[in-house]
C-alpha cells in the first residue's frame, strides 16, 4: 500500500499574497519569485522563442567570441594626436558629439553649450552666439563619435584641432579615440560655454595635448587595461571613480613629465594634480577598441554599443549597424550638490557606458566603496548591483576582479536576451548635468538603460 507523506508544505509561486494566507493558517510556505519572461508580452515572448530555441546554438558560440575578445583583447595607448589628422575625411567644419545621431533643433541644453564653446575654440566663430547661428544654419556639421572610432564623455564635442589619445587593440586590429579628460570646474563636458571653458579647449589643444603626446611617445605603448586592473582592485570603478588609476598613470609618466621643459612642466602639473577623472577618457578609448572588435561578431544578442546625447538612448548588438533608439533616462539614485534637485537634472548623456560593456562601470560596482554611496550606502548593495549585471550578462571578466566580493570576475557581456527575459535593464553610473542653465555638473547617480532599445534589438536579432 501506498503511504503518503505526512509533513507536506506549500510551494507558492509568484504572488506573495497568497503565501502569506497559507502561512496565516500556520501552514509552512517555501516562497518562489517568479514572473512571465518579458513581462508576458506575446511578441516579446515569441521573439525570445526563436532566439533559444533553434538559433540558440549559432547565438551562444557568437556571445562566446564576443566574450572572449571583450576579455582577451589587450587596449594599448601609443598616442597622443589631433583628430583631423587620425580622422583624414572628416569633414572641415565637423563636429563629433556623444550619443546616437542628432539634428541641432534637438539637441540638449548642456551639449548646445558645449557644441559652441568647440565653435569658438575651433575659430569657427567670435563669440558663442555666432557659434550658435552656425549651428543653426548648418554651417557647421554634426557627426557621432560613434561613426568614427570614437568615444566623448558626458555633453562634450569635439573639432578637428581637439587633441585625442589614440588607443590600438592588437589582437583585433582596432582603434579607438578619445579626447583628453577636461578635468573640473568651468568645462564643457559638464555644459559650460564660459570664456574660461573655452579656454581650457585652446590650453588642452595648444599646451597638454602636445606636451601628453611627448610623454607617451617617451614613455612607449602602455596597457591600459592592466593599469585599470590594478585600480579595480584600489576600489574604482572606472566611470564613477578613477582616482585610484590616474594615480598609477602619473606615476608611470613622473619621469617624461619631470622632463616636459618649463613653463609646460609647470601647467600640465597643475592640470593633471586637479583633474582625478583623468584615467576617464583613457578607459573609454581602450573600451571602445575592444567593442569594436567584438562588434565584428555576426549573430550575437550581445550590445557592443551603449551611447547617450540627452536626447536619446541607443544601443546596437555585435556585428549590426542598426541602432536602436529611445529616450534618454533621468539619472535616478543620484546625489545632488546643495540647492539642487531632480527638477535642475539633465537626462542621462555621454559615451562612457562602453565601458559598462567591458565590465567596468556598473558591474564593478561592487568593487567601489565610493560608487557604494549611490546604491544604498552599503558594499551589499554596490555587491547586489554587480550581481544583477551578471544576471544580463554572458559572462565574467577574467581580467576584473572585485576583492570585496571575493576576487570574483566583473560581468561581462551585456545579453539584450536576458535583458528582456529577466525585465533587468543595465545601470550606468554616471554624472548629473544642469537641464538649462549652464551651470554644470549638479551631482551623480546612477542612470538605467531604458526597455524599449532592448526590445526593439532582440526583436532585430529574432528576425
Amino acid at each position: 500500500m501506498l503511504t503518503l507523506p505526512t509533513d507536506v508544505a506549500v510551494v507558492n509561486v509568484g504572488l506573495p499574497m497568497f503565501a502569506d494566507s497559507v502561512r496565516e493558517q500556520g501552514v509552512p510556505v517555501q516562497q518562489v519569485d517568479w514572473s512571465p519572461p518579458a513581462g508576458g508580452d506575446p511578441d516579446l515572448v515569441a521573439a525570445l522563442t526563436r532566439v533559444y530555441g533553434p538559433r540558440a546554438a549559432e547565438i551562444d558560440a557568437a556571445n562566446a567570441e564576443v566574450v572572449r575578445r571583450l576579455d582577451e583583447g589587450v587596449p594599448t595607448l601609443t598616442g597622443v594626436s589631433r583628430v583631423a589628422d587620425v580622422l583624414p575625411g572628416l569633414g572641415e567644419r565637423t563636429l563629433l558629439h556623444c550619443g546616437p545621431s542628432i539634428t541641432w533643433d534637438r539637441v540638449c541644453d548642456p551639449l548646445r553649450r558645449s557644441m559652441r564653446a568647440a565653435v569658438v575654440a575651433e575659430g569657427w566663430a567670435s563669440d558663442v552666439d555666432e557659434a550658435g547661428r552656425a549651428l543653426a544654419d548648418g554651417s557647421v556639421t554634426l557627426a557621432p563619435a560613434n561613426a568614427h572610432d570614437t568615444v566623448v564623455p558626458m555633453a562634450s564635442a569635439i573639432g578637428p584641432s581637439a587633441p585625442v589619445w589614440v588607443v590600438d587593440c592588437p589582437q583585433g586590429g582596432t582603434r579607438a579615440y578619445a579626447p583628453i579628460n577636461q578635468g573640473p570646474g568651468e568645462v564643457p563636458w559638464f555644459g559650460r560655454e564660459t570664456p574660461a571653458a573655452i579656454e581650457r579647449l585652446r590650453f588642452l589643444r595648444d599646451v597638454a595635448g602636445p606636451a601628453l603626446a611627448r610623454v607617451v611617445e617617451e614613455a612607449g605603448p602602455l596597457d591600459v587595461f592592466a593599469l585599470a586592473k590594478q585600480g579595480v582592485a584600489m576600489g574604482d570603478d572606472l566611470h564613477m571613480r578613477t582616482q585610484a588609476t590616474t594615480n598609477l598613470l602619473i606615476r608611470t609618466w613622473l619621469p617624461q613629465i619631470a622632463a616636459l621643459p618649463s613653463p609646460e612642466r609647470e601647467q600640465v602639473a597643475r592640470f593633471l594634480a586637479g583633474n582625478h577623472l583623468f584615467f576617464l577618457t583613457v578607459a573609454m578609448a581602450g573600451a571602445r577598441s575592444l567593442t569594436a572588435w567584438a562588434g565584428q561578431v555576426r549573430g550575437s544578442s550581445i550590445v557592443t554599443t551603449m551611447s547617450r546625447n540627452g536626447t536619446d538612448f541607443g544601443i546596437r548588438l555585435a556585428g549590426s549597424d542598426t541602432w536602436h533608439i529611445t529616450d534618454s533616462p533621468p539619472v535616478g539614485d543620484a546625489l545632488y550638490n546643495a540647492g539642487m534637485g531632480p527638477d535642475d537634472a539633465a537626462p542621462d548623456i555621454g559615451d562612457s557606458a562602453v565601458l559598462e560593456l567591458t565590465g567596468l562601470g556598473g558591474p564593478a560596482a561592487g568593487g567601489s566603496p565610493a560608487v557604494a554611496g549611490f546604491l544604498g550606502g552599503t558594499m551589499a548593495a554596490a555587491a547586489e548591483a554587480t550581481e544583477r549585471f551578471a544576471r544580463i550578462s554572458a559572462g565574467r571578466s577574467s581580467r576584473f576582479t572585485l576583492p570585496p566580493m571575493g576576487f570574483v570576475g566583473t560581468p561581462l557581456g551585456v545579453d539584450v536576451r536576458r535583458v528582456v527575459e529577466l525585465g533587468i535593464r543595465p545601470q550606468v553610473t554616471t554624472g548629473i548635468l544642469h537641464a538649462h542653465d549652464g551651470s554644470g555638473q549638479v551631482g551623480a547617480g546612477v542612470a538605467t538603460a531604458p526597455a524599449a532599445c532592448f526590445e526593439a534589438a532582440l526583436k532585430e536579432l529574432a528576425g
